[in-house]
Order: C-alpha cells, then structure tokens, then sequence
C-alpha cells in the first residue's frame, strides 16, 4: 500500500474567482450567507463550487443571535396571515411568538395560556391531555 502523499497536509481548494468576487459584493451589500447561497443554488450554479467558495472567504464574523428555520408552506401561511392581522411582518411574528414562549417558561406556571395566538400553544411546553 503506497503511502498517500496528501496525507497530513492541508489540501487547498480552488474555487471560482468569480463566485468569490459575487459573495464579497453581496457580503458588502449586507446580505447573508444563507441569502447568497439559494439564488446561486437556484440559477444552477453546483453545491460543490459554492461551498468551495465560501471556504475560501471564510465568514469574518459570528453572529450569535442569527437562526435559520425552514418551515411547512401551510404553518408559513398561518403565521404570514397571523402577521398581518397584528400588522407585523412575517420575521417580527416569529421573534414575537418565541419570545412569548420563553417568557411562559420562565414564569414556570402550569396555568393555561390566555391568549389569542394559539401559535403560541404549539410552541409551548405545557402537557395537554394523556399520552397513548
């Protein structure tokens, strides 16, 4: 078995320097990695390539307060509809429906939620019913 001669050593990736270039640019332009990647993904450029890319610039910073949730078309519709309603967009009713479960859980009561959002409920942590 021949030794491998890569072993050991960092391997270097060569990625596409005009992918590197559009990320820097939309970097710039205040757009995130997840907002650069699904159009890139969507005009048919290769998962490989882009990550590749990615690699290569590294992020230059850690967002901590930053998450990404992929959710059912139908829940979407529920809570966009929900959104309008209290006249709030679409990323404003998520932080308000996760920051209300996390004020319940604090309070540690076993009271049940008195409130119209019964979004809230579903991300609640309070037991309904028997378990089969």
């Amino acid at each position: 078995m021949e030794p491998n001669p890569r072993q050991g050593k960092e391997v270097k990736m060569k990625a596409n320097a005009e992918l590197v270039k559009f990320i820097k640019e939309s970097r710039k332009r205040g757009f995130d990695d997840f907002e650069i990647r699904e159009p890139l993904l969507k005009k048919g450029w290769p998962l490989d390539e882009i990550e590749k890319a990615f690699y290569v610039l590294k992020p230059k910073y850690k967002l901590k307060n930053k998450i990404s949730i992929f959710l059912d078309s139908d829940v979407l519709k529920i809570i966009d509809k929900r959104a309008k309603k209290n006249m709030l967009t679409l990323n404003e009713q998520i932080e308000d429906i996760l920051r209300r479960s996390c004020i319940n859980m604090k309070k540690g009561t076993s009271k049940a939620i008195k409130c119209d959002d019964s979004l809230v409920a579903i991300f609640s942590r309070e037991k309904r019913g028997r378990r089969k």
